[in-house]
């Protein structure tokens, strides 16, 4: 697969989102994630120390994708966890079990960037193979 960033902004009117890729669907789904909390935070600011485990299951792909982050959005309002890392673990087309790691929520030392993801919206939810190999998952969040 070419030499492309993990992720990268997706420029839209109303919402903030990502463009995602990886050699693997798996892999997209994770840089998905890296790329969702690095719309609100510098990464290098978060320590790995805390893991969660993930587990999700959903419909089809799409649903999975959307419950993925929903997930991790829910960590991080009720717990108050930042993620920085991602690594799914298993990935089908109904299930995934991933495992994040992060730490609380520091506002010494967290500097956020923008709006707080609140939810994941489903227009112009994209998952694709590439014609060159490999993934791309495209991403909107409301915030």
């Amino acid at each position: 697969m070419p030499d492309r960033p993990r992720y990268e902004p997706l420029e839209h009117t109303a919402e903030a989102g990502v463009v995602a890729r990886g050699a693997t669907l798996a892999e997209a789904f994770a840089n998905a994630a890296e790329g969702m909390y690095a719309l609100q935070l510098e990464l290098d600011r978060v320590e790995e120390r805390e893991q969660r485990d993930v587990t999700v299951e959903a419909a089809d792909r799409e649903e999975l994708l959307i419950d993925w982050l929903l997930e991790l959005v829910y960590l991080t309002e009720t717990e108050r966890l930042v993620f920085r890392r991602f690594h799914v673990d298993e990935l089908t087309d109904t299930r995934l079990h991933a495992r994040a790691w992060g730490e609380p929520f520091d506002e010494a030392r967290h500097r956020t960037q923008g709006a707080a993801v609140k939810a994941i919206a489903r227009h112009l939810l994209e998952i694709a193979p590439e014609e060159e190999g490999g993934w791309r998952v495209q991403v909107l969040f409301d915030i």
